[in-house]
């Protein structure tokens, strides 16, 4: 042990632990492991490495991936990422930040989720936002439960299934798990059918439902009447929205909506094979006492100086869990600071610019593609943004990987043999053109 500074424990404090529990040695503490299990031989561990060794060998490890034009969506978008964002985030007091029990320690910490929640309420149109959950997904998961504790005595949630199918997969683990039964609101032309909400909410026992603002068809969702069946069913509406998109499109809360829940990831957040993404939830301030996660609030200090504390958490949710709508008590704290500085940076012009070239490169693209000869409109005349679904009319695997072998990530398939194209501000018409040439070759 004398060889190893950094470890906190001498020999005197091992020895003084082991004598307490009434073990002689630190091996007795494995005595019930058979033999045959612990390993005596020495670990193949790799000789120690320069600085620049490292750096050339993870150099070279990163060459062997493919970098891939991101030309699909499905709930992850290549938006563009200011270079400042990861220059701020990474300063120590923000990287090294956890949950920020003690206030009169935590101001800096408490503030920025107090901006985050700003943010998102300002997108979602909504009274109240929660300081972040773990991703898209799990938020929606979490309104379920949310939706039966609103509406008291109903046990079935609806979902659309114009869902993206990872957010209707995680809702369905989490029902099963926790005995609350769903149903399911059909689609009609490409779109969340009313005549199907209405016919589901006859069986008087729906909590609420859960719709996209934009389905999984790119296809930007039209909700006329759909507060007023479910209020007047008793029952909640929950929208899982893009935060993006909410700067040009109808917000929940001018739907009239109750929850709002989504992921901040298209909010510059870099794609990184799945993550770390943050999710949002955000309600009217009827449902506050059931919306599970943090919130900060602003108040005054002592001296009458603007201040930021935790805030407006039912106790259940520490102390009498049981009874509680979720223990869920982390956040993503990083990722949160993260979108916060890009919707700043950004601003409501900046994000209406970012919407505004990402739906002419779609558009430019969806026509380009039709005009191949090789695919068919699937849904005519119904708005999309900046994704798209075509019937391809060629073999999907010889089409994904031609633009495979070409440098394009697209045309990624659904589960009805439809094909997904999505573009954002990042792709540039020169790249929109090379990939249409290649589908003339399929």
């Amino acid at each position: 042990m004398a060889g190893f500074a950094y470890f906190p424990h001498t020999g005197d404090d091992i020895r003084a632990m082991l004598d307490k529990i009434g073990v002689k040695s630190l091996e007795d503490l494995y005595a019930d492991v058979p033999q045959d299990y612990i390993y005596k031989g020495e670990y193949d561990l790799p000789d120690a490495m320069s600085e620049q060794q490292v750096r050339d060998f993870f150099a070279g490890l990163d060459a062997k991936d493919a970098k891939l034009k991101v030309f699909v969506g499905a709930g992850a978008y290549d938006h563009y990422t200011p270079s400042v964002i990861p220059y701020l985030t990474q300063r120590s007091e923000f990287i090294t930040a956890y949950t920020p029990y003690q206030a009169e320690i935590s101001q800096g910490t408490l503030r920025y989720i107090f901006e985050y929640q700003s943010t998102i309420c300002k997108l979602t149109g909504m009274d109240i936002s929660n300081a972040s959950m773990y991703d898209g997904p799990t938020a929606a998961a979490e309104a379920v439960r949310m939706a039966i504790a609103c509406a008291k005595k109903k046990p079935r949630v609806l979902l659309s299934k114009g869902l993206l199918p990872n957010v209707l997969k995680v809702v369905e683990t989490y029902s099963k798990f926790y005995g609350n039964p769903l149903g399911y609101i059909e689609m009609e032309n490409g779109r969340t059918s009313l005549a199907s909400l209405r016919k589901e909410l006859e069986a008087g026992d729906v909590a609420g439902i859960i719709v996209p603002a934009i389905n999984r068809y790119g296809i930007i969702e039209d909700y006329t009447g759909f507060a007023e069946a479910v209020h007047e069913a008793k029952g909640i509406v929950v929208e899982y929205c893009d935060p993006s998109a909410l700067a040009v499109i109808k917000t929940p809360g001018e739907w009239d909506f109750d929850v709002a829940v989504g992921d901040g990831q298209p909010l510059g957040i870099p794609l990184c094979y799945g993550g770390p993404y943050v999710g949002f939830m955000a309600c009217r301030k009827d449902y506050v006492r059931k919306m599970p996660g943090r919130i900060v609030g602003q108040t005054v200090d002592a001296d009458g100086k603007r201040c930021f504390v935790l805030t407006l958490q039912a106790r259940e949710q520490h102390i009498r869990r049981e009874k509680a709508t979720s223990n869920i008590c982390s956040n993503e704290s990083l990722m949160a600071l993260w979108v916060t500085v890009y919707a700043s940076l950004m601003g409501p012009e900046g994000l209406k610019k970012v919407n505004g070239l990402s739906y002419a490169g779609a558009h430019y693209l969806h026509d380009q593609l039709l005009a191949t000869g090789k695919f068919q409109e699937v849904f005519p005349g119904v708005p999309f943004l900046k994704e798209f679904v075509l019937k391809p009319l060629v073999s999907v695997e010889k089409l994904q990987q031609k633009l495979l072998d070409g440098g394009f990530f697209a045309a990624l398939q659904t589960e009805e043999g439809y094909v997904s194209f999505c573009v954002t501000e990042k792709r540039t018409k020169a790249e929109i053109d090379a990939l249409v040439a290649l589908v003339k070759e399929v």
